[in-house]
């Protein structure tokens, strides 16, 4: 298997169009970790179905959040996607988020060639209002069978803020 971060770039931020690799298709109980100094998928655990991830979950290239783990990504497609793919995604929001104390952030992406939808996501508010919901539902409450209240949704953010949080994630990287 190739190192996703040694071979892909981050993207272009400015312009909205980033490389996402996917670690966990939507619909997934099983928590798939990229795994930065082995360059290796890892099955970390499997979650109880009720907790099936409601998108495609994956990590930006070159990034490093705040929890030291690459920036998160969540992928909004209408069918699962495999992991270990790698796509450009059009960035659209941000999902603010706190895990046991930790800033945790995840970029809201969707495919940049769309034909699907006739590239019609541009923004979060293009967006299914209930599909936001269990998105908010599910990073609430994931935890709760082991960790009752260690994670807290902390509202959305629009493509600006996405971006700023991108770039601060690439600066923890190359700073490394």
């Amino acid at each position: 298997m190739a190192d996703f971060n040694q071979i892909l770039t981050t993207g272009d931020v400015d312009g909205g169009v980033i490389n996402v690799v996917v670690e966990i298709p939507q619909g997934s109980s099983h928590k798939i970790e990229w795994v930065r100094d082995m360059a290796a998928f890892k099955l970390d655990r499997v979650e109880p179905l009720i907790f099936a991830k409601p998108t495609n979950y994956g990590f930006i290239p070159q990034t490093i959040d705040e929890d030291g783990d690459e920036l998160d990504a969540l992928i909004i497609t209408d069918r699962p996607l495999s992991t270990g793919i790698f796509l450009k995604a059009k960035v659209i929001g941000v999902l603010k988020f706190v895990d046991d104390g930790e800033v945790d952030d995840k970029i809201v992406v969707v495919p940049d060639d769309d034909r699907q939808s006739g590239d019609a996501i541009n923004t979060l508010d293009d967006l299914n209002p209930q599909l936001k919901k269990q998105i908010e539902h599910h990073f609430s409450h994931y935890k709760d069978l082991k960790k009752p209240g260690s994670t807290v949704v902390k509202g959305w953010g629009d493509i600006d803020e996405a971006k700023a949080i991108i770039r601060l994630s690439i600066d923890r990287w190359n700073n490394r």
